[in-house]
């Protein structure tokens, strides 16, 4: 769907359907009694009836009315008072619930004078809307034998005032690079395991290489994972034949001695648990622990689009979690690129075990910063359910950025604590660290092992157990965060 910007009377536009706010006690603002005036009065008289209290979200069509050049006219009520991040989505998405209904190949949305809270200007306000209306177009429906039917909704235009249109459109452009990215990413997260496999990842970034001519992509297989001595790494992929690759993605938008951004994903295409394994319940929604190295694509996909002047490295371990009689045993201890030691004491327990060797394969870019992302704790999920990611690290402004970040793209995270005396639960007798510290702070003691391993640069890890799918019932699949907090901490490093 097609996003366009204008500055013109609502009045005069030729279009399938006009969308009009209406306030709390049937109140009209500015556009609305504009566009009240040029039906004589209609829409007024239409409310007085009582059809429309005005609360967020709720919805009034009505059909050929005098003095319009639209077909039709959709009220849609915008309450007494400005609205918060999560009515202004709802709104959105109640219109674009009734647009997806009507025939007609565009519409013009007026909600220009709606206020929402800590949003002053348009930029954020449209950005948000732009966003929430884009998602609300994603289908996965790749392996249904019956295709959804084509939707008749083709363009959508905002009419913004003309002070404000060139951010209306700078935001517009955002959004549709971010919306890019996370059906991007949904679609990584939503492909079942037999197909999304390590190689399939390796080969998305090829693609992904020849689209692009800024980016230079390198694959290691096996063989190169193993002389690089990343003994966790590999020790996670051994148990399956399908075997673990190592993706590295280096977007140059900026001078070549400008210190990069490094982005890193765990790719675990398929998590049994290994000899550790799981319960078979919901064990299906295990082909999303990738979903970290999914985020990282996606929004490696809206810094393309978007040819943010900055350097980004993206690195993603990618491998399969399976029990064989090859597969590493708890008791087990490895050697990580980095020379420390760990003893492997749960194999469900993986994810720590790629990310810390691509961790330390992150110091030879000297990065100004680095920031992980992994579905690596149900603990996360317990802490802060399904709509806030965690968030931990080594550097208190590189942490702030991303809550900022997280807030201005309403993809919030939390910081977590990440103090010393939770390192201790991590000590093992027989090798220099465990890779799991025991039931109590779950999601702290993971972000402790990883921070053994990023103590060279300024580093942030997010866990996004809780927020990168929704699991269970017709709506389960991948949601694509986060990507909008992400593309919005990259966009501010980029002052774009």
């Amino acid at each position: 769907m097609e996003l366009v910007v204008k500055s013109v009377a609502a009045a005069s536009l030729k279009t399938a359907t006009l969308v009009v706010a209406v306030g709390e006690g049937r109140t009209l603002g500015a556009v609305a009694k504009a566009v009240d005036q040029a039906t004589e009065g209609a829409i007024s008289a239409v409310l007085k009836r009582g059809d429309l209290a005005g609360k967020p979200g709720q919805t009034l069509l009505l059909q050929n009315l005098p003095g319009l050049k639209a077909e039709r006219v959709l009220l849609v009520g915008s309450g007494k008072d400005a609205l918060g991040d999560r009515t202004w989505r709802k709104l959105a998405i109640s219109v674009a619930g009734v647009l997806k209904n009507l025939g007609g190949s565009d519409a013009v949305l007026a909600l220009d004078d709606i206020a929402v809270t800590g949003r002053d200007g348009h930029y954020g306000k449209y950005r948000l809307l732009a966003e929430t209306l884009l998602d609300g177009e994603y289908v996965f429906d790749r392996f249904k034998s019956q295709k959804a039917e084509p939707r008749a909704l083709k363009k959508i235009t905002l009419l913004a005032d003309k002070a404000g249109l060139a951010e209306v459109e700078r935001a517009v452009q955002h959004a549709t690079a971010i919306a890019t990215g996370m059906a991007f990413t949904r679609d990584l997260g939503n492909l079942p395991p037999n197909i999304c496999h390590p190689i399939y990842l390796a080969e998305q970034a090829k693609e992904l290489g020849k689209a692009h001519k800024g980016l230079k992509v390198e694959v290691f297989d096996e063989k190169k994972i193993k002389e690089l001595g990343m003994g966790s790494f590999y020790a996670v992929g051994q148990g399956s034949e399908q075997p673990p690759r190592l993706i590295v993605m280096q977007y140059q938008g900026a001078k070549k001695s400008e210190k990069p951004f490094v982005l890193v994903g765990k790719g675990i295409t398929f998590d049994t648990g290994g000899i550790s394994l799981k319960p078979g319940a919901g064990m299906d929604e295990m082909k999303y622990d990738m979903c970290g190295a999914a985020s990282v694509f996606g929004t490696l996909r809206a810094v393309l689009e978007l040819k943010l002047p900055i350097n980004l490295v993206c690195i993603l371990a990618c491998a399969e979690n399976m029990p064989s009689g090859n597969a590493a045993r708890p008791g087990d201890i490895v050697t990580t690129m980095s020379g420390q030691t760990v003893e492997i004491l749960n194999t469900d327990a993986e994810g720590r075990l790629v990310l810390c060797d691509a961790l330390t394969y992150a110091e030879r870019f000297k990065p100004q910063a680095v920031i992980d992302i992994a579905t690596l704790t149900g603990a996360c999920i317990v802490a802060l359910g399904s709509h806030t990611a965690g968030l931990l690290g080594n550097n208190d402004e590189l942490i702030g950025q991303l809550l900022d970040a997280g807030k201005r793209a309403d993809d919030r995270a939390w910081q977590l604590p990440l103090f010393d005396e939770y390192q201790e639960q991590l000590d093992s007798p027989f090798a220099d660290i465990a890779n799991i510290g025991g039931p109590k702070a779950g999601t702290i003691t993971a972000a402790c092992f990883l921070s053994r391993f990023a103590k060279a640069y300024n580093w942030a890890h997010l866990d996004i157990a809780g927020t990168a799918w929704i699991s269970g019932g017709k709506d389960k699949g991948a949601t694509g965060r986060p990507v909008p907090m992400l593309t919005q901490y990259l966009l501010d490093r980029a002052n774009a």
